[in-house]
């Protein structure tokens, strides 16, 4: 399924992730290959880390976009955070860019097994969207799965948004984690960066459904 809003050559889009580098590993092609959108890049954890922050505003004006971070716990323990801390961190990020026509933020799975800050990012997008406290037309969420952690993450076969980078544009993504975030060859990052990047349309009855299931979690 392709969207007729996909197809305009001039957007408000944002994207809120999670960290640093997750703009550029789920979405960084679509990013690449639609300049002339209006990008606004938003991520919830990082903001005083004093090695990602500067690296993610190198980045931003490399791509020549706006954006902000926050600076939720993201420490190695992983606990929950409240649903209201999350979304509220959410909500003031994203309350500064009205007029969104599409927004790209992480899918309900996290992309890969797993990290629990890509769900709760996922989780509060969708219940703000539901509840209209998020003004996008469209939300897009990556669709990508590692099989239970048995490979690298790959595109989703039910992914409404399928597309192939030109090689070009795939090394354009790999440069950018090598020589913005400074990842080397072997790490994670370097080693799972998508050639093919993958989207579910977010709609409003799937947005309920993982709206009711994160108050089940945080009950």
């Amino acid at each position: 399924m392709t969207s007729h809003l996909l197809s305009r050559p001039r957007l408000n889009a944002s994207v809120l992730v999670a960290h640093p580098d997750d703009e550029t590993l789920w979405c960084g092609g679509w990013i690449l290959l639609h300049p002339s959108w209006h990008w606004r890049i938003f991520t919830l954890c990082r903001a005083t880390d004093v090695d990602r922050a500067p690296k993610f505003r190198k980045l931003l004006k490399h791509l020549e976009a706006r954006g902000e971070m926050a600076d939720l716990d993201d420490g190695p323990d992983q606990g929950p955070l409240a649903h209201t801390q999350v979304e509220a961190t959410a909500l003031k990020l994203l309350g500064g860019a009205p007029g969104t026509d599409v927004l790209f933020t992480h899918g309900a799975n996290g992309e890969y097994t797993r990290h629990l800050r890509h769900e709760e990012c996922h989780r509060a997008v969708a219940r703000l969207w539901r509840q209209g406290r998020i003004r996008a037309n469209q939300v897009w969420c990556f669709a990508y799965e590692d099989d239970g952690g048995a490979r690298l993450p790959q595109v989703c076969e039910d992914a409404d948004q399928r597309l192939l980078l030109p090689q070009a544009v795939w090394l354009e993504k790999r440069r950018i984690l090598a020589d913005i975030y400074g990842f080397s060859d072997d790490s994670w990052e370097a080693r799972a960066v998508p050639r093919e990047e993958g989207f579910r349309r977010l709609d409003a009855l799937s947005a309920f459904s993982h709206a009711e299931d994160n108050e089940e979690l945080h009950a």
